[in-house]
């Protein structure tokens, strides 16, 4: 053979395997990797997102994090504080329009009533908080015992309960994780605007965690706290930047939510020795990110009778309860988060 042609084959044949080989290599490396990625948590987050300024951080956490929550969407309720559920969902929009998910993710407006004012009418096409109830059940559907709906509600439990009432079948594909209660001290904002929600949640079998707040104590989610010098020093600018700026609550223009943040600590009153505030709701998120930035156990599921926890030490349905929260964790993730977008 002609040493010219041999060599133009041998050529050939080098090329080809170089290209068959290059593709499997890679598809390799993709499988690795897949492998190696967990599933994302689907979330539907709960809210009275007007109520103070620990909701609004809840929302900006949970969308800094998008590579570890599937956010399914976001229900409102009106609580006493913060206006009727017209004004929960503007704030709530606010906060999605600040991170450009302003109809990408869906948002829905629950229950300005209560549980005992609006469970008659559940049997009716529309009722108070029905669209927020409805999507609750339609997203619990699509998962599973094996592969439960995370359902973060850091407000009342009205929209909760609805949707437990409305359909039972779904209680066994939720996880409900509740920011709420002094658990084991009676009192607290979100548990006392609608105490019958809660009891009515406690009856069920649905998967059920109390992230507790317990007012002045280092044990709840009161402990979580950030002073205003933290987030003048850390917040100004963080963020994704938006196009056309926002009208906050308390007026003025923002295009960036760490701007936004600075804004509402200087429309709150403050608590403690340094004067702090508490961003509860956010800590119930971080601890379904990552579980070890806080102490859980489990209890016989109690009741509350005449403003009183009543504890059911034979009850074999069981809550868990969380406490001891690695503040300086959660605030620093916080911070990481926004600054890598």
């Amino acid at each position: 053979m002609n040493m010219k042609i041999f060599s133009r084959i041998f050529w050939l044949l080098f090329v080809a395997l170089s290209c068959t080989s290059e593709p499997q290599n890679q598809e390799k490396e993709e499988a690795e990797t897949a492998t190696e990625v967990p599933n994302k948590i689907p979330v539907v987050f709960d809210t009275d997102a007007n109520n103070e300024l620990d909701d609004q951080h809840a929302m900006a956490y949970l969308f800094t994090n998008q590579d570890v929550f599937d956010i399914r969407g976001v229900t409102v309720n009106a609580t006493k504080s913060g206006g009727n559920i017209d004004r929960q969902y503007d704030e709530a929009e606010r906060i999605l329009t600040l991170f450009n998910l302003n109809g990408k993710i869906p948002l829905l407006k629950g229950a300005n009533g209560s549980f005992l004012e609006i469970e008659p009418n559940i049997g009716n096409a529309a009722f108070d908080g029905s669209k927020a109830v409805d999507f609750i059940i339609e997203e619990a559907e699509k998962c599973s015992e094996e592969n439960k709906l995370v359902l973060i509600a850091v407000g009342k439990l009205t929209n909760v309960a609805l949707a437990l009432e409305r359909k039972p079948s779904i209680e066994s594909n939720i996880r409900l994780v509740w920011l709420g209660s002094n658990f084991p001290d009676p009192g607290e904002y979100n548990l006392e605007n609608d105490i019958p929600s809660m009891n009515y949640v406690l009856h069920t079998n649905v998967d059920f965690e109390i992230v507790t707040v317990r007012y002045g104590k280092e044990s709840g989610t009161d402990a979580v706290k950030i002073t205003q010098a933290d987030v003048n020093k850390n917040m100004p600018g963080l963020g994704p930047k938006i196009k056309t700026p926002i009208v906050g609550r308390h007026g003025g223009e923002f295009d960036n939510f760490g701007d936004y943040s600075v804004n509402l600590f200087e429309h709150i009153s403050y608590h403690g020795d340094p004067p702090a505030r508490a961003l509860f709701d956010m800590a119930a998120v971080a601890i379904v990110k990552n579980p070890n930035w806080a102490k859980s156990y489990r209890i016989p599921g109690p009741t509350m009778k005449d403003g009183q926890w009543l504890e059911q030490p034979d009850n074999s349905r069981k809550v868990r309860v969380w406490e001891d929260f690695k503040k300086d964790e959660i605030i620093a993730d916080l911070y990481a988060g926004l600054k890598a977008q």
